[in-house]
């Protein structure tokens, strides 16, 4: 089974769970972080068209939805129908104009220039191919169009960085695995934060995809990081 396949099994097995997971063993800090890409992202009054890439849930497609203006389109994609379906009852609830669509994020079905603004919050690290996925949303971009990552990362401090690994590789996958029944996705989880690439690596594979300007800024100790680039 190819690593995309696993992906998107994953994903459909731990749906039901998914979220309530994600905001205790983060200490519903993601939710902080995720406003504040948002604000990165519904930066004016103008109607946008926003592509909410690896979508998931669709937490951080509500919170966009929720603070754009009437008239604009706000799409999420994803490989798991599983979350999505999740997502959409989200959506649903709480009466916001979003659409979730399966798709492939590292072949995006949508023509070139469709969107102002790209968002992936938590799910690059899961792209099989990176460079690919980055490629694709530079290219649905607008001229002038912003990307905007949300993805977790390793603490530079070496203390902070001991705990967050004692947690992150010991306590998260045990506690995840016993209310989930799925301990090997939260052992993915974590393992998947250590191989994503360092900081600088990946502003530089921002710039390698196109995007001739690209920042990063750190939040909680450098546990979460957002990297934006504008085409």
């Amino acid at each position: 089974m190819a690593k995309k396949e696993k992906i998107t099994e994953l994903f459909d097995n731990i749906a039901p769970e998914y979220d309530h997971l994600n905001h205790l063993l983060s200490l519903n800090i993601d939710t902080l972080w995720r406003r504040k890409a948002a604000r990165e992202i519904t930066d004016g009054s103008t109607p946008l068209s926003v592509l909410d890439v690896a979508c998931g849930t669709g937490d951080f497609t509500i919170e966009v939805a929720r603070r754009l203006p009437e008239g604009c389109r706000v799409v999420g994609v994803d490989l798991s129908e599983g979350m999505m379906a999740v997502g959409r009852a989200k959506i649903a609830a709480a009466g916001v104009g979003a659409t979730l669509e399966v798709g492939d994020c590292e072949n995006l079905p949508y023509t070139e220039g469709s969107f102002d603004r790209v968002s992936a919050a938590f799910g690059v690290r899961n792209f099989e191919h990176i460079e690919l996925g980055l490629r694709e949303m530079y290219r649905v971009l607008k001229p002038a169009g912003k990307l905007v990552i949300l993805e977790l990362s390793i603490p530079t401090n070496p203390l902070i960085r001991w705990c967050y690994k004692a947690y992150f590789l010991n306590l998260l996958p045990a506690i995840g695995g016993r209310i989930s029944g799925n301990r090997g996705a939260y052992k993915y989880l974590p393992a998947s934060v250590l191989h994503f690439p360092a900081p600088d690596r990946f502003v530089g594979m921002m710039y390698e995809a196109g995007f001739p300007k690209v920042s990063h800024k750190a939040f909680t100790f450098g546990i979460c990081r957002m990297y934006v680039g504008t085409k």
